[in-house]
């Protein structure tokens, strides 16, 4: 008689789906890694998109050079390493719930143990006849952007519609392309849903500057198609025209819930898929996160940080642990068309008897309001075109601050929120709101789990992983915790050298050291000097031996020598590299003082070379599309007709900007255009931690905006007031007065030591706005050094620059006249005199556009043998 079979006791594999691959989708299988639940259980995961979850909050960066991968969230080999099977461009069509069993386009049918949804959402597409014609786009997808960007290189204006988030995102990615921009927003003001209505003017004011056109209070009425269903025109609800060419609708998005309605799960009244505080459905089989569930607060929350705890909770349930949703802080803090824009809290005051505290620079473009309680604590705020201070504020929401309120919104350096730094803040205020993590976790992560870097402490707690805003926090709070327990914090600049850049200054200036080698041999980590150094010392020490070039009786020239490797793709070819592999041309215009003659030639010059021309901000004019081994050809003739290099690919002055002045403006009060003109040619080619910008305005009406520049010169009557720190780039801060009254001789004298103060100083990539808030004592410092002479540093600053303006020499005649140096200026290195032969030019608004499929990086490209090039 046959003995009895063994029966088999292994208990099968429990088997979890995951419809929807985004950005909650990634971070729900991270959490369930981080649990060891994809150990013990099959992850199937049903995709439909063509590729892995990417960062969609920073989509619009595709525009700007990045690429889908550069996008991507999924780590390389998280699949494989964690058995998770991954199913792309095959969606879920069908739920099964009665056979727990769920079924793909492609006709895969997975059986479940567990169900999460994370569908996300849809775009909203307003009812508008012709909104099916072609040229009409949605804004959700790296697939939208690709089509999007290969229709707009046929057309010259298009309309967004919808003035929230992703429309201000749409709309800067048609200003990118090239084409005039239309906002079209129903409500009265731009982001009516974060900003007040102050908010929204200060919003619209610098949109508008920026050259894009925006209506409000109206709506789309009709999408005019001509022939073959074209986009040609779209008609307004007040009854204007816009004529256009493409049309992209960003009018918010719908959860998409058709799944769980069809297999009949409850969903909300206004869509939206019911879920308790443990994310589960009215099916407790079934899971769901994200922008497609209504939480148990009758909230659907579109932004990326809740749907981060859902699916944080979520893997909590199905791990067996504890973990609840009860809602979610609605705080952001965004970059739109370069704009800070930020919002938290009560933003819109609806608490009873709650105040507000206002600041309001129209003529920068600032905004801020503080809604405060009617003990004085914090309920929530407004922060348009400066919200440097978001990562302090948001935390303290609920707490009555330390400070009062109206100093918390004066601009940096004016008020005390640079005081207000990371360490006031209380160990339950959260950091970092896209991972929810504490200020207490951070410093525990230091002192518990011995991460003695950022980097560890990112990796160990997730902060800083997210939308970024919390590193500079972040970055405070580890070198506080590590400085407090006794650990030296190494400030070096990077794994080649122990010391800062003004450290690596004052050793290059005191030994006088003319290489790049000699300093990593005598002064770099002993296990870097057998190396080459890296891309963050190189330029540094390179634009340090550069700016001491004529002390230290070295050749400042760029690309001589040694100092040749040491650039980046910018100063290697004197030129700037553009997004599409091409190069830019400016030449200077001192004070933006031009003879017709000068024009001529420039207008030649792009016209035979078939250039791009713009008008820049900074009064200079832009030619776009040349290539590598046209840049000689094209600085030959400009600098025949007198013109030389506008160093706009260096870290050096870029320009000065002037009004008429009194020569022609009836307020004018001093000649500001000549004292542009001299402090341009007395600055030009300085070399610096940062790019440099100035400008000087004839009168206190400031139109050439002094007091966004890094140095900036303001008349009176009694002669010049001088500003340092002003910035109107990423994060824009209003210039401090440092001295008044001025004649000529003094300005200079002043302006001449601040910059070399500044060069001396400052951290490596760091603007004056940034090192004046930085370095000890600020502005008031800064006024002791470089006009009271408290340090009896003038005389020797003064020398250094009168070095600088004696040894000048325009890089660009430089160049021409040494076949040497000419001789990098090719395609590829081994067949100088051919063109590069996947440029492709095409025309593109009346002027020619390069088309490459081929893009050029640092290294030059070889070509072989066989004709192809690596």
């Amino acid at each position: 008689m046959a003995a009895a079979a063994t029966p088999n006791t292994t208990p099968a594999r429990p088997t979890i789906v995951l419809v929807g691959h985004g950005m909650v989708g990634q971070r729900f299988l991270e959490e369930l890694a981080d649990r060891g639940v994809t150990e013990r259980a099959r992850v199937v995961v049903l995709c439909e998109e063509p590729r892995p979850a990417y960062d969609r909050v920073q989509l619009t960066s595709y525009f700007a050079g990045r690429t889908p991968e550069d996008l991507s969230l999924t780590e390389a080999g998280f699949m494989e390493r964690h058995g998770i099977e991954l199913h792309l461009g095959d969606p879920a069509t069908a739920i099964d719930r009665d056979t727990r069993t769920v079924t793909a386009r492609s006709g895969l049918t997975v059986r479940y143990d567990s169900l999460v949804l994370a569908t996300g959402s849809y775009p909203f597409v307003p009812p508008v006849p012709g909104k099916d014609s072609t040229g009409c786009f949605v804004y959700r997808t790296i697939e939208d952007l690709l089509d999007i960007e290969e229709y707009a290189k046929n057309s010259g204006t298009g309309v967004v519609v919808g003035g929230g988030l992703l429309g201000l995102e749409a709309a800067g990615a048609l200003k990118g392309l090239g084409l005039t921009t239309h906002i079209v927003e129903f409500n009265p003001r731009l982001m009516a849903l974060q900003v007040d209505e102050g908010g929204g003017s200060a919003l619209r004011r610098t949109v508008e500057e920026m050259g894009l056109e925006v209506h409000t209070g109206v709506g789309g009425k009709e999408i005019v198609a001509g022939d073959g269903g074209t986009v040609t025109a779209m008609e307004l609800s007040d009854g204007s025209r816009i004529d256009t060419d493409l049309v992209i609708f960003s009018a918010g998005v719908r959860p998409r819930d058709q799944l769980a309605r069809d297999c009949g799960l409850t969903v909300g009244e206004r869509g939206g898929i019911t879920i308790d505080e443990q994310c589960r459905t009215s099916d407790p089989a079934v899971y769901a996160i994200g922008e497609c569930a209504l939480a148990s607060d009758g909230r659907v929350y579109g932004l990326v940080a809740p749907g981060y705890d859902m699916a944080r909770v979520a893997a909590d349930a199905l791990a067996g642990q504890d973990g609840s949703f009860t809602g979610a802080d609605l705080s952001t803090k965004l970059k739109l068309l370069g704009v800070d824009v930020a919002s938290f809290g009560d933003a819109h005051g609806t608490t009873e008897g709650c105040l507000d505290v206002v600041y309001s620079d129209s003529r920068s473009g600032v905004y801020k309001k503080l809604v405060i309680g009617a003990e004085g604590e914090l309920l929530g705020g407004v922060l348009v075109g400066d919200a440097e201070a978001y990562g302090m504020l948001r935390p303290l929401t609920g707490s009555v601050p330390p400070l009062a309120p109206e100093q918390l919104v004066l601009p940096a350096g004016a008020g005390a929120p640079a005081a207000l730094g990371p360490s006031a803040l209380p160990d339950d205020a959260v950091i970092c709101n896209c991972h929810n993590v504490t200020k207490g976790a951070i410093r525990s992560a230091v002192t518990e789990h011995s991460c003695g870097t950022v980097p560890e402490v990112k990796k160990c707690t997730k902060a800083g992983t997210g939308c970024g805003s919390c590193v500079k926090a972040l970055t405070s709070l580890v070198n506080d915790e590590l400085e407090a327990s006794g650990v030296s914090v190494d400030k070096g600049l990077c794994g080649c050298f122990p010391h800062t850049r003004a450290e690596l200054y004052e050793i290059v200036r005191t030994l006088r050291l003319t290489t790049f080698a000699e300093l990593l041999d005598s002064h770099g980590r002993p296990e870097a000097r057998d190396g080459d150094g890296c891309e963050v010392c190189k330029p540094t020490v390179g634009s340090i031996i550069a700016s001491l070039a004529p002390t230290l009786g070295a050749d400042g020239y760029v690309l001589d020598g040694e100092q040749a490797a040491l650039q980046d793709t910018n100063d290697h070819f004197l030129a700037n590299l553009q997004k599409n592999g091409s190069y830019s041309i400016v030449p200077r215009i001192p004070g933006g003082e031009i003879t017709p003659e000068k024009l001529i030639v420039i207008g030649e010059v792009a016209r035979d070379f078939g250039l791009y021309t713009k008008i820049t901000g900074g009064q200079r004019i832009d030619l776009f599309g040349a290539r590598v081994d046209q840049l000689p050809q094209v600085w030959a003739r400009l600098v025949d007709a007198g013109f030389e290099s506008g160093h706009a690919y260096g870290k050096a002055l870029r320009t000065v900007k002037s009004c008429v002045g009194q020569t022609w403006c009836r307020y004018g009060v001093q000649d500001s255009v000549r004292m542009a003109i001299d402090l341009e040619l007395r600055y030009r080619g300085l070399r610096s931690p940062h790019k440099l910008k100035s400008a000087v305005s004839g009168c206190a009406r400031e139109c050439a905006e002094a007091r966004g520049k890094d140095f900036g010169v303001i008349a009176t009557s009694n002669g010049w007031n001088l500003y340092v720190g002003g910035n109107g780039g990423a994060d824009p801060r209003h210039a401090d007065l440092l001295a008044q009254d001025l004649d000529d001789e003094e300005l200079i004298r002043l302006i001449d030591r601040f910059l070399m103060f500044y060069i001396r100083t400052a951290d490596r990539l760091e603007r004056t706005s940034a090192w004046l808030e930085r370095i000890d004592g600020g502005l008031d410092h800064v006024r002791d050094v470089v006009v009271h002479d408290s340090l009896g540093l003038c005389d020797e600053l003064e020398a250094l620059m009168a070095d600088h303006v004696h040894h000048y020499r325009d890089e660009w005649a430089e160049t021409l006249n040494d076949p040497e140096r000419l001789s990098r200026f090719v395609s590829f290195v081994n067949a100088p005199d051919a063109p590069d032969p996947s440029v492709r030019f095409v025309p593109e608004r009346d002027q020619v556009k390069p088309d490459l499929t081929l893009l050029a990086g640092p290294t030059l490209p070889v070509r072989t043998l066989e004709g192809t090039s690596v």
